[in-house]
């Protein structure tokens, strides 16, 4: 059985219909022409590829807080998709406990786009997550899980970075800020997407250059901790991805079968509840 016959979940995706739901005023970048993609265009790719469920990722750009079309999608087609909103840090737990009966398994933070400050103020936000049993989706670049290590070390939330967290290529497995992302695996409560090569890659497909870093993370984490996404539909790519070639790049960086269930099944159904919707008490996702 090949990568394409697999069972799978994309654990990274997002939706844009700005035809029905136009973009939120004053987002910092707007997708237009071949980056926007529906969810009823993602079906299509996810049934292209033997893709059971996804995690639908509210998008910092075009949309940020504004989460009617990532809801729209979830009630649409309800079971396929969970998803993961972008809120503001004082949301109220009434209205956070509402997402989470919708289907929204977490709270993406974006310090990559939107500075550290953003996370280190959401103390109150992060318990709340604790308490409804719902994880905090953190994408950083560079050092900056350095800055936040000592504050997420004292939160109880359990913890997903994005994008392998998006090293600097050129400073190597070495560096301060991937090696504080080695360190969050001994926490237990912590895990990661092996996702986003191209965001940090210095060479184009297959991206060679951050295998190390998948592999490294993939030996602390373990595959019970580690998530596989697509990041379809591929915004601000630096050049032409296709869905397929994603996939079977993924079957050469994790050659074994079992492992790549275990990443690109188990762990995201246990992770994201995809077995059933949670209440909104905590039932749902498990920890980290």
């Amino acid at each position: 059985m090949n990568v394409f016959e697999e069972e799978k979940i994309d654990c990274h995706c997002h939706v844009f219909d700005p035809a029905r739901f136009p973009y939120r005023e004053g987002t910092g970048y707007r997708p237009e022409q071949q980056e926007i993609g529906t969810a009823a265009q993602f079906v299509r790719v996810m049934d292209a590829y033997g893709v059971r469920h996804a995690l639908l990722v509210g998008p910092t750009s075009g949309y940020r807080t504004d989460n009617r079309c990532l809801l729209d999608a979830l009630e649409t087609d309800e079971g396929r998709f969970r998803g993961i909103a972008v809120v503001d840090n004082d949301i109220p737990r009434s209205e956070l406990a509402a997402l989470r009966r919708a289907g929204v398994a977490g709270v993406a933070f974006n310090p990559a786009m939107e500075g550290v400050d953003l996370v280190l103020g959401a103390g109150a936000l992060f318990a709340a997550l604790a308490d409804l049993g719902m994880v905090a989706q953190i994408q950083v670049a560079g050092d900056q899980l350095l800055a936040l290590e000592p504050w997420l070390a004292r939160q109880a939330a359990p913890i997903v970075i994005d994008h392998c967290g998006r090293p600097d290529i050129g400073a190597g497995i070495a560096q301060p800020g991937f090696q504080a992302l080695l360190r969050l695996a001994d926490s237990g409560r912590a895990s990661v997407k092996l996702s986003g090569w191209q965001k940090y890659s210095a060479g184009a497909h297959p991206y060679e250059d951050a295998w190390p870093y998948a592999h490294a993370l993939l030996r602390a984490f373990g595959p019970q901790h580690c998530v596989w996404g697509s990041d379809w539909p591929f915004l601000r790519s630096p050049e032409r991805l296709d869905y397929g070639p994603l996939l079977t790049l993924f079957e050469k960086i994790v050659p074994d079968a079992r492992t790549r269930r275990q990443i690109q099944w188990e762990t995201p159904r246990r992770l994201f509840g995809f077995d059933a919707r949670g209440t909104a008490e905590g039932a749902g996702s498990q920890s980290v």
